[in-house]
């Protein structure tokens, strides 16, 4: 039996090696579709139930993704098998199942999509939000700024050159008996302590406004230090303490010229800084949508769908023996075969003239082709014929070459037979 097996595998050469491995490829392709299709069914039900989780209560939200991940995959496989000539209703059911739940799934998976692919454009928002904010409060702030000082120097000058009247004797608040009068009198006096005053109110708020720009500097850098820092907590505390600074500047300032000054802008607190994107239907304005969020949502559900419809449509495996044999005994029914233009034998399925007038039944025969078909051993032309796969040849060249062995056996022994008589 042993030397049996091996003559088979050694007569089949090295085509019918090649087969098997071939055979066996498909095989575990097929097998590993179906962890494949579970996988992306968890990993679209995983954003499905995240957008979803949003609007209602979790556990509801987990039911209806069940729902409809199963819906997808149960239509997928079902489409798979039926035809739309043979029950309308339901395959146009199927398919309507089919939308909807991919409709859904693509509608909530989009929401977690579009976080992930907006949560660096978010974050730049936010940040620049912030720097729009505090350049708005400190550009108004130095406007008011550079008024005082231009006051102060104003009075400043009036402040000398009342000074300078008041020693010369021609200011115009002299009687005239004491014009013309040179030298440090009592006017001199009076207007020389306006000036000091005037100077040494200058030169305090040329100090204050100094350290004010400090505190806006050191603000401004802290800003910039956001979009770069590993560690955003302690950079976000860094840029408020600092914002806090320049704004108790700014209302000390407030108190001693004497003038009210922009109200500082509310800032963000760091939770709301780093806070996540919250789903919401905005989402899907023409402002807000994100094309490359809904194809990667749209993508995911799809391979599912291919997948599954390829799992139910595919060959589910090799033949059996008795497959096998089947198959050759009815292939020899066909009388016309031709090598067509892929270089493949292709064959003619329908009946002949003479079948036809004589009502040949030809059902074992279909039945073969049907399942050489379902099986991926054979390819469909058109509603006439087929053509041969590159994996059918060495099942038919093995029943071939057993049947030669057999007539050539049985002719040895007819030989020795006539040979003893």
């Amino acid at each position: 039996m042993k030397n049996s097996e091996f003559s088979k595998i050694k007569a089949s050469g090295v085509g019918y090696f090649i087969n098997s491995i071939q055979t066996l490829f498909v095989g575990l392709l097929r097998i590993w579709t179906i962890p494949i299709v579970l996988m992306l069914s968890l990993a679209t039900g995983f954003t499905t139930y995240y957008g979803l989780s949003h609007f209602i209560t979790p556990w509801i939200a987990l039911i209806i993704t069940i729902a409809i991940q199963s819906i997808i995959v149960i239509s997928s496989l079902e489409l798979a098998g039926i035809h739309w000539r043979a029950n309308r209703m339901r395959y146009f059911s199927v398919v309507c199942s089919l939308v909807v739940a991919m409709t859904a799934s693509i509608s909530f998976s989009y929401f977690k999509f579009y976080e992930i692919s907006q949560q660096d454009n978010l974050h730049i928002n936010r940040l620049n939000q912030i720097r729009t904010d505090v350049k708005s409060y400190v550009d108004r702030v130095l406007v008011i700024k550079g008024e005082v000082l231009k006051q102060q120097r104003a009075d400043m000058e009036k402040a000398s050159l009342d000074v300078q009247q008041a020693y010369f004797g021609t200011h115009a608040q002299i009687a005239e008996g004491y014009k013309k009068q040179v030298g440090e009198g009592p006017f001199w006096k009076h207007y020389n302590q306006i000036y000091l005053e005037k100077k040494e109110q200058q030169a305090k708020f040329e100090h204050d406004f100094s350290e004010l720009d400090k505190d806006i500097q050191k603000l401004q850098v802290s800003i910039n230090a956001l979009d770069v820092a590993t560690n955003i907590e302690s950079a976000y505390a860094a840029m408020l303490e600092n914002f806090q600074n320049v704004q108790l500047k700014i209302n000390l300032l407030s108190g001693n010229i004497g003038q009210s000054l922009p109200e500082a802008p509310l800032l963000m607190t760091y939770k709301q800084f780093t806070a996540d994107i919250q789903p919401s239907f905005a989402m899907w304005s023409d402002s807000n949508f994100s094309f490359f969020a809904f194809i990667c949502a749209a993508m995911a559900d799809f391979f599912t769908v291919l997948l599954s419809y390829r799992l139910e449509f595919t060959a589910p495996g090799p033949l059996t023996a008795e497959e096998e044999e089947l198959v050759f005994e009815c292939l020899r029914q066909f009388t016309e075969f031709r090598i067509n233009k892929n270089n493949e034998l292709e064959m003619t399925i329908e009946k002949t003239e003479i079948e036809r007038a004589k009502r040949y039944s030809d059902w074992s025969r279909m039945f073969a082709v049907g399942l050489l078909l379902s099986r991926g051993f054979l390819r469909k032309i058109d509603d006439k014929t087929v053509e041969f796969a590159p994996n059918l040849y060495p099942l038919i060249a093995e029943k071939m070459s057993d049947k030669i062995n057999k007539l050539k056996a049985e002719s040895t022994i007819t030989r020795q037979a006539d040979a003893d008589e």
